[in-house]
């Protein structure tokens, strides 16, 4: 009996240092993996391609709206399993500070892209571009993997951890779309890509100004063709407007002062979604990246001299200059039936 109470007592001191040991190691496990997680949402990376990059790479676009390839895509093409970060960033640098055909990597992007124009960015900016791109899992579209399978069958696997798996984008054929928000916010960002396609070879062609001259001719006109297409209102408005047919009314200004404050806050961005009896209308903010400054900074500093002639020539009551990188400038009104 006295040995059955010592092992009683040892076997009850085991378990409980058992006990003690899971208890101390668990909380630092939770700590690192959120220490990780804390890690990507403050990499400047991060930031600069949702407000530069997706401009014309956005993961939510449809495969059909997509103007160049998703980040993804790029990741894929460029980094394998012998890949440094060092030699990814070198090949980054390389390509946007002097992006020429014969260095592509990517010849059915370039096949149905063409080559992407030069962007001035400081080298330090392409620098942190690619190293969150190396370093952490990138958002794709959900129709990317069909895609990357179809066009590389057989290849798939190669390098580091590619993509979120989850996809990001409206428009996938493996769900119905009942979401109001993203139907609305497809449609937002179809235009989105239509105007950006267009207005980038306006500057490739004629520059900044050439640009000013295609808005003020097409810009309308685009979008009206685009909502008659998708049996939609689509439209931009905003509180400062270049266009007065462009100018915000009290619940779009409502809205535009929301999405400023969420911006700001550096508060992920869902599309606000508004039914009504038979139609449904979803708001999505416009912002600013280094492009849209050019035409919408600071007057002779962003907006060159020229530039700034040519748009009081065309836009006399022109509001929508002054921003700065990252702000709220308009934002997208979808108005279509429920039963779409």
């Amino acid at each position: 009996m006295k040995y059955l109470s010592y092992f009683t007592i040892l076997l009850m001191t085991l378990l409980s240092c058992k006990e003690a040991k899971n208890a101390e190691t668990k909380p630092v496990e939770t700590k690192l993996e959120s220490a990780s997680a804390d890690q990507e949402k403050i990499h400047p990376g991060k930031k600069i391609i949702e407000t530069e990059c997706y401009l014309c790479h956005n993961p939510k676009a449809s495969e059909v709206s997509m103007i160049a390839p998703p980040m993804v895509a790029i990741k894929k093409h460029y980094i394998d399993s012998t890949t440094t970060k060092e030699q990814f960033i070198k090949a980054m640098v390389d390509w946007i500070n002097d992006p020429q055909e014969e260095k592509s990597k990517m010849p059915g992007a370039l096949n149905r892209f063409g080559i992407m124009p030069y962007q001035p960015y400081p080298e330090a900016t392409i620098g942190l571009i690619a190293e969150y791109m190396y370093d952490y899992e990138i958002a794709q579209p959900e129709w990317f993997d069909d895609h990357f399978q179809r066009e590389h069958a057989g290849r798939m696997g190669k390098g580091k951890g590619m993509g979120m798996g989850k996809g990001m984008g409206p428009g996938s054929k493996h769900r119905v779309q009942t979401d109001y928000g993203d139907i609305g916010l497809g449609y937002a960002l179809a235009t989105k890509a239509a105007l950006g396609k267009n207005l980038m070879k306006a500057i490739q062609e004629k520059g900044t100004d050439g640009a000013v001259a295609f808005c003020n001719l097409r810009a309308i006109e685009l979008t009206d063709s685009i909502s008659v297409m998708n049996n939609a209102q689509i439209k931009r408005v905003s509180d400062k407007p270049r266009n007065p047919l462009n100018k915000a009314n009290k619940e779009e200004l409502g809205y535009i002062a929301t999405f400023m404050e969420q911006v700001a806050a550096g508060i992920e961005i869902d599309p606000v979604v508004v039914p009504d009896n038979e139609e449904v209308t979803v708001y999505y903010p416009i912002t600013t990246n280094a492009m849209c400054l050019q035409c919408h900074g600071k007057p002779n500093e962003q907006v060159k001299p020229t530039t700034l002639a040519t748009l009081r020539k065309l836009y006399p009551e022109d509001k929508a200059v002054g921003y700065n990188v990252n702000e709220v400038r308009g934002i997208w009104t979808v108005v279509f039936d429920k039963n779409k």
